[in-house]
């Protein structure tokens, strides 16, 4: 015994170094380390280091927290800041582009310089940037930073290079936008107001110049002041004064008269030489004027537009400016147009809105054709050219957040068919009434995309309702939208809500995901505990009855003592303190005797016929229930296998299966259950003491012992045993009974607090704040994964962490491979369970599928997240599916072969000869990563993935024809790992985990694809593959395209010749540095911008990235030698043709004499 100790000690010596050997290279193992019989070192790798780069792609949806809105008239771009500093541009559908201030500060204002390709963005903290859109990522070019005044309000007037830029002194600067510098000419507020006037006129909330003169500006000031500035004199010709303070101005595109919005609600319409009061006075929303009376105040009016049209009355269009007395009145935009005036309502408040117009130049009839409405989360644009408004009908994915987002999931590399299926169904559910003119903002180019392959992004919603998402080559559109609610009763009113609820809002609300893409099956769990499994059909069908199964779920055996192997296990195979209730029709009680809920479901599913449109229909639906008043657990793993006609999902109590063809339950235990006799935590009856958790030194290693006994779960019709003695069960029951009486009362309380708070975390189980950030006792970071449970119960409880379907090797003696189901928990334990399914066609309809437990118990450290498996060659095996096919059209010939056989996997070709290392489980937990050889079940390599952080999410993909390992931590690093000697390639420090959002939603998939949510409103995709880093500015579109600009409007004959029409201004004369002097150095500060290096600031890391730059830089100076070269060629050649020329001069007058010259 002691010399088989010695020698098993020695091999995992030198397993250990073998494994820090592969880790440490960066190539794969060469075959002159490895041993006889070990196979898994012959294996080659492709994937090195250099195929990875971490680099953010694109982001899709709505700006979080809008703050302000810009259009270029000729380039058809619309620009939209935020709160937060970001830039949002857009052109034509699918030219998309974000842009990020570094300081983090609100955008209170942009500005194009129109058909330049540059924009101007002012901060709140009072700095001016330049940004360069000629380039297909914008960078800033120039910034200016003001030191001693607050910015207010900026205009550029359109082809001019000066900038006005009002200050909340009620100081006016004038900025070079060529060079960002300040000019010394300043509109002092002093000097614009009357000298007699002893107030401050408050800040400068409106600059313009008058259409028809540009040397005359015209000043708004909060206070009610406006006043219009000779540029020349450098005095104020007119002051208008008015009791209510201004909130925005607009002139007449004649220059003759000009309105202004008022905090009262009141319109006030001004003739530039009439200053002592408006001609006219509008109260859009109040009531008419009596007797030259003030009108009853209303709302401000936030801002005005003033355009006129050449062949008809003139639009005034305003926001805001409601009576006082419409409480509950949704936010409106009002229309003005001659006699009539339309008032339209909003879903949310109006940020901005701006009026898109025939013509840039202001000083012709504008002919107003739309109006974009920024509003606080939606964009809206407005047909004023037809009857009634039309809204049109917004092209860019901009309705992610309809509903909040709850979950999500990416597929790269889908069936070339499933998107054209999936919009052909989406098509029928658009809505009808929109604008039938094209969509308005058409500026830009399309990128020119080298990724071939189809992407579906998948969103749920907390209305219960999941979206389906073409997110190919870099662009997003909606295809498909499912509402998972219309299963259900719904309450008319909060009264009568059912009492079996365990979140107050959002019942229907999505918590998983899993998704088949070749045979198209859906199954969704959500947060009332349901669970429903839908089939994707181009047929509509009526289902007169929802088929419908309800589980209970439960657990009593709480409390670990010790994972020591050598303390006796107590039994754990018996069933329940109560007999387990498989209930395939709703339950008609909904208490006990005692007045405790029991047997109840959370939600009520629908009695009547469901009318079901074609795209997803309901297959079943499976429901947890109230077991003795405590509510079912929130659902913490869910997988769908189409081959086998199954679903599983499992929680905080246990893990149930679900025979969705049979409709049946196949397997309802609780997690201890699933250990049998060979279970190595000491577990007691549910007690309101706790002891400590262990510290995980036995989760470590590898257990390699395995089950013999065949005791089996069966489905129903197949019946079901207890392997434990009666004695035991009855001494168990008695036990447990007691402490639940003594714990009920309490334990229920606070799983109703619970449950509230779960909601609020929008959180599907894995990650709850008070676990995530304090729960670092010890090294083996197990955690409970339960939602809505006490506080006691909360971190002894395993949950259910990972599921996964495979045909594999599910014993050490096997053979061969049979399917089964890999069970992953939060304590870090691997359980393999047995599938025996009948054969196909009509057998399959009628005989049970068999399930068994295979013994098998595998350990890691920290809770289980993610199983795959590799074949011989470290290729990836996909999960058995069966084909899509249309089951709602029955034919002779499909019924025959009604489930087709489960597709093979695929094994080496030795496989039949040489039995053992057959194929590799990848498993990987929160802390480590383990590749095992099967069927051996030996541990060929390990990697701790992280000490002082965790992982939140880790996929096993495909990128370049390899497989690899890709993780996120909650400390923000992004890591990948080769296959399967879990080698480090790729290490980036990227985005520390600010909220549980990022957490909740962060996904990997194929080809070097991630995303996550950035914002409520916004997904932001990444990549890690560096192959797509180097293609990305191809992919990426244009914003700025060379467009002629329009031609100015033509003065007349009688203008010119009178003196009418358009008057210019040779600004250059009033602002230049020869005239105007410079400005204080101490007033503005200017920084150079990072923009001359296009691209490269995208690219996060990494070697490729200083090779870019570099790459960059040597081109940059390639091109300048070669302009340099270029001009000496000239110089010599002007040289060459200058003697050439002194020659023949030289030739002709040198036998001339003086006088002849």
């Amino acid at each position: 015994m002691k010399r088989q100790r010695r020698e098993a000690v020695t091999m995992k010596t030198i397993r250990k170094v073998l494994d820090n050997l592969a880790a440490a290279s960066s190539s794969s193992s060469s075959s002159s380390t490895s041993q006889p019989g070990n196979r898994e070192l012959d294996i080659p790798e492709t994937l090195q280091s250099e195929h990875f780069q971490l680099c953010k792609t694109v982001r899709h949806g709505f700006p979080f927290e809008p703050s302000a809105l810009a259009f270029d008239p000729v380039q058809k771009i619309l620009a939209i800041g935020t709160q937060s500093g970001a830039l949002r541009l857009f052109g034509r559908p699918g030219v998309e582009c974000f842009c990020q201030h570094d300081s983090g500060a609100a955008v209170i204002q942009l500005q194009f310089l129109i058909n330049e390709g540059a924009l101007v963005s002012a901060l709140e903290d009072d700095t001016l940037h330049l940004w360069n859109l000629r380039q297909k990522r914008p960078a800033i070019l120039h910034s200016l930073k003001f030191n001693r005044e607050r910015i207010t309000f900026c205009h550029l007037p359109f082809q001019s290079k000066w900038l006005y830029v009002g200050t909340e002194k009620g100081n006016i600067h004038i900025v070079n936008v060529e060079s960002f510098t300040l000019s010394g000419y300043v509109i002092m507020w002093n000097k614009a107001i009357e000298l007699s006037s002893k107030s401050h006129p408050g800040p400068v909330v409106h600059i313009s110049d008058n259409p028809m003169d540009e040397g005359k500006l015209l000043i708004g000031y909060e206070s009610g002041i406006v006043v219009l500035w000779d540029l020349k004199s450098k005095k104020a010709d007119y002051r208008y004064t008015y009791d209510e303070a201004i909130h925005s101005v607009a002139w007449h595109h004649e220059g003759k008269q000009f309105i202004c919005s008022h905090s009262d609600g009141t319109l006030t319409i001004w003739n530039v030489r009439s200053p002592a009061r408006p001609i006219q006075t509008i109260v859009p929303h109040g009531k008419q004027i009596k007797d030259g009376k003030k009108p009853e105040p209303c709302k401000p009016i936030l801002k005005v537009e003033y355009k006129t049209t050449r062949y008809g009355e003139p639009f005034i269009i305003l926001s805001g400016g409601l009576a006082y007395d419409t409480v509950g009145r949704r936010p409106c935009l009002t229309v003005m147009h001659g006699k009539s005036t339309a008032v339209l309502e909003m879903d949310y408040s109006i940020v901005d809105f701006l009026t898109l117009c025939e013509t840039p130049y202001s000083n012709d009839f504008q002919e107003p054709y739309a109006v974009v409405v920024l509003l606080e989360k939606d964009l809206v644009v407005i047909d004023l050219a037809q009857n009634g408004y039309p809204i049109f009908e917004n092209p860019y994915p901009l309705n992610i957040h309809e509903s909040p987002v709850t979950c999500c999931e990416y597929f790269a590399d889908c069936p070339v068919d499933l998107i054209p299926a999936l919009y052909s169904v989406g098509a029928r559910q658009k809505r009808q009434g929109y604008s039938k003119k094209e969509w308005p903002i058409s500026g830009g180019n399309w990128g020119v995309g080298t990724q071939s392959y189809p992407e579906i992004i998948i969103t749920g919603h907390a209305d219960g309702s999941i979206k389906f998402w073409d997110a190919s080559a870099i662009t997003l559109q909606v295809l498909y939208k499912l509402k998972t609610a219309k299963v259900f009763e719904k309450s008319r009113n909060k009264d009568d809500k059912p009492s079996t609820d365990i979140v107050d809002e959002d019942p229907y609300a999505i918590q998983m995901i899993s998704w088949c893409p070749e045979s198209r099956m859906l199954c969704v769990a959500g947060v009332s505990a349901h669970v429903i499994v839908y089939r994707f059909s181009k047929q509509e069908v009526t289902a007169d009855v929802i088929p419908m199964l309800e589980v209970r779920l439960l657990y009593e055996i709480n409390d670990l003592e010790s994972p020591d192997i050598e303390q006796v296990p107590t039994p754990s195979g018996g069933p329940n303190s109560q007999p387990i209730v498989l209930q395939s029709h709703p339950s008609t009680s909904s208490s006990s005797s005692d007045g405790i809920r029991d047997n109840v479901p959370c939600l009520r599913v629908k009695s009547t016929p469901l009318k079901q449109s074609p795209g997803y229909q309901v297959e079943l639906v499976t429901q947890l229930v109230w077991v003795s008043g405590e509510p079912p657990q929130q659902i913490t793993s869910l997988a769908i296998n189409s081959a086998y006609g199954l679903v599983v999902f499992g929680n905080c109590n246990g893990i149930a299966m679900v025979d969705y063809i049979q409709k049946t339950v196949l397997l309802n235990l609780g997690t201890v259950e699933l250990y049998g006799s060979n279970d190595p935590y000491q577990r007691q009856p549910r007690s309101p003491r706790k002891t400590r958790q262990p510290s995980g030194a036995g989760l470590c290693d590898i257990n390699e012992t395995t089950v013999t006994t065949e005791d089996r779960c069966k489905s129903p019709t197949s019946g079901f045993t207890s392997p434990t003695s009666s004695d035991d069960e009855q001494s168990m029951n008695k036990f447990i009974e007691k402490v639940k009486s003594k714990g009920r009362k309490f334990s229920k309380a606070v799983a109703t607090d619970l449950a509230k708070m779960s909601r609020k975390l929008s959180l599907p189980t894995e990650l709850k704040p008070e676990l995530v950030f304090t729960d670092v006792r010890d090294n083996s970071f197990s955690r409970s994964r339960s939602s809505s449970v006490t506080s006691i119960d909360k971190e002894s409880r395993e949950a259910i962490s990972a599921l996964h379907f495979c045909e594999t090797f599910t014993r050490k003696p096997d053979i061969s491979t049979s399917p089964c189901l890999w069970v992953g928990t939060t304590l870090g334990t691997v359980l393999v369970i047995v599938l025996n399914l009948p054969p196909g066609g009509d057998q399959r309809l009628l005989q049970p599928v068999i399930v068994s437990p295979s013994g098998t118990i595998l350990r890691l450290k920290g809770a289980i997240l993610r199983m795959a498996f590799l074949d011989t060659v470290g290729i990836l095996i996909p999960p058995a599916f069966e084909s899509w096919r249309e089951t709602n059209v029955p034919d002779e010939k499909e019924d025959k072969e009604r489930l087709k056989k489960r597709r093979p996997v695929s094994v080496s070709p030795s496989s039949s000869q040489e039995i053992s290392e057959n194929q590799y489980a990848v498993i990987c937990s929160e802390k480590q990563a383990k590749v095992i050889s099967l069927p051996s079940q030996n541990c060929i390599h390990k990697q701790n993935i992280t000490e002082t952080s965790f992982v939140l999410r880790g996929d096993v993909v495909s990128l370049n024809n390899g497989t690899c390992l890709a993780c996120f931590c909650a400390n923000g690093h992004i890591m990948t790992f080769s296959l399967p000697s879990l080698r480090p390639l790729l290490d980036v420090n990227y985005l520390p985990l600010t909220n549980m959002r990022i957490a909740r939603t962060f996904c990997f998939t194929n080809n070097g694809q991630a995303l996550y949510l950035v914002s409520p409103s916004e997904i932001q995709r990444i990549t890690y593959s560096q192959e797509t880093c180097e293609n990305l500015q191809e992919m990426l579109g244009e914003l700025f395209t060379p467009v002629e600009t329009p031609e100015a409007p033509n003065r007349g004959f009688f203008k010119g010749l009178f003196g009418g029409g358009a008057q210019s201004l040779d600004r250059e004369d009033l602002f230049g540095e020869t005239v105007s002097g410079k400005a204080p150095r101490s007033l503005a500060q200017h920084i150079p911008g990072p923009g001359g290096i296009e691209g490269v600031k995208g690219a996060a890391s990494g070697i490729a990235a200083d090779l870019a730059r570099a790459r960059l830089a040597l081109d940059e100076r390639g091109q300048k030698l070669g302009e340099a070269e270029e001009r000496t060629a000239a110089m010599l050649a002007s040289a060459d043709s200058l003697s050439k020329h002194a020659h023949e001069m030289m030739l002709k007058y040198k036998d001339k004499k003086w006088y002849q010259f």
